[in-house]
């Protein structure tokens, strides 16, 4: 249990958090996780999913379910008079789910619904189709959502025998914050812990992904688009790794503030993008280092060519001392907006062990930071910056673009074309 008291409001955060997520989905039924998650709001016995609703909405509680490729977590808040009111219908919906077949029909046909309309955000497509090509073969390419393929192949019996699976007692965590004692915090955990199915082992082992040689390009195919959305990524590294915070530092340099030199040259000078970002993301393995724009389409070819130096100059000449430390006061000042409330403090050494980061890995952020030496980051950006191995994704409409996008990545190993709609 990870805890945090504050009595400044008499509201209670709490999160049920397992180290299983939608890696965990068969060969063919991705989404069966996400699925199964949100069937625990649909009924329980006794209560029909109407009246689980009816009763979150009288205690005046927000729940929530997020499903990632590593985790799962049940959020609540709540006013704390309510807050054993509400711990009592999460045991009821944890130990005794019906999963009734007509709830999980409309549940299928929303989720359904859900990837239909997603079409329509470019930078989400531009996101799912970067992430399916740059992990292509690994988890981390597959969609928590699913896909409508194997959404329609998900049955009762698959989400009866996937619950155990997903939400074992095994590697349960509680995060608890806010007006609430340890005492009665510990308490309320064991209740929650204790209504888990019984058994479950260690979460499954994700191995490191290794995406594919080469410089890369997947055109999402969408009519009609003015505007693009444009994802250029590589392999970045893992908070184990010790290269890990020289890049975030060089990383935030380029792309990762208002002022740096992505911002700058792409929208300060040019006006092609009101937004230009990069960032090193990760997991429990290493994820990607992607830099994102969203020029209009006419200046889409030209956007990438100049990213693409950029990239190259970051990567040769790496960063200067005084941009070393601008962005080192920055990082440090920011932190405290990550840590302003009990909800965020909790949940950071919860992520720590989701996510089998190290120990000091959020406790020791600003030292972290403040350790990094010049040196170190040019290093970090001489080895991780993308060049040879790249991945572009664009989404837009390729009749207009799709040559010259293509003649503006030099040394392209390989280019495809995908519609829009395709799954």
């Amino acid at each position: 249990m990870f805890f945090e008291e504050c009595r400044a409001l008499p509201l209670v955060s709490l999160t049920l958090a397992l180290p299983v997520g939608a890696a965990l989905d068969p060969p063919g039924k991705d989404g069966l996780t996400r699925v199964t998650a949100r069937m625990l709001r649909r009924g329980c016995r006794g209560m029909t999913s109407a009246e689980v609703e009816a009763r979150i909405d009288a205690l005046g509680a927000e729940v929530s379910v997020d499903v990632s490729q590593s985790s799962v977590s049940i959020n609540f808040d709540v006013i704390e008079r309510s807050l054993d009111d509400l711990v009592d219908l999460l045991v009821r919906m944890l130990a005794e789910p019906t999963f009734d077949e007509r709830e999980l029909g409309r549940l299928l046909r929303e989720s359904e619904g859900e990837l239909i309309e997603a079409r329509d955000n470019d930078r989400s497509l531009a996101v799912r189709h970067f992430r399916r090509a740059f992990f292509e073969g690994h988890p981390y390419g597959r969609r928590t959502a699913g896909q409508l393929a194997t959404l329609r192949t998900i049955s009762r019996d698959d989400v009866v025998a996937h619950f155990p699976r997903m939400l074992a007692r095994h590697g349960a965590h509680v995060a608890i914050a806010g007006s609430v004692s340890e005492a009665r915090a510990r308490a309320l955990a064991d209740r929650l812990v204790e209504a888990l199915p019984d058994g479950g082992g260690p979460a499954p082992a994700i191995v490191a992904p290794s995406p594919r040689p080469g410089r890369r390009l997947v055109f999402v195919d969408k009519p009609e688009r003015t505007q693009t959305q444009i994802i250029i990524g590589a392999r970045g590294v893992h908070p184990r790794e010790p290269s890990f915070w020289p890049l975030v530092l060089g990383t935030t340099v380029f792309g990762g503030t208002f002022t740096s030199r992505l911002m700058r040259e792409v929208r300060s000078k040019r006006g092609w993008s009101y937004g230009a970002s990069a960032r090193v993301g990760y997991d429990r393995q290493p994820d990607a280092l992607t830099v994102w724009t969203f020029p209009a389409a006419k200046d889409a070819a030209a956007c990438i060519a100049l990213e693409l130096g950029l990239l190259d100059t970051w990567r040769d000449k790496g960063v200067t001392a005084r941009e070393l430390a601008f962005v080192r006061r920055y990082l440090v000042r920011s932190h405290a907006f990550e840590i302003d409330t009990a909800h965020k403090r909790v949940g950071l050494p919860l992520e720590v062990a989701l996510l089998d980061l190290p120990p000091t890995h959020h406790s020791a952020f600003v030292e972290h930071v403040r350790g990094v030496t010049l040196e170190s980051v040019q290093a970090a950006v001489a080895a991780h910056a993308p060049h040879r191995d790249l991945l572009i994704a664009v989404v837009g409409t390729h009749a207009d673009i799709g040559s010259a996008v293509r003649d503006a990545i030099p040394n392209l190993a390989d280019a495809s074309v995908v519609p829009f709609d395709s799954e």
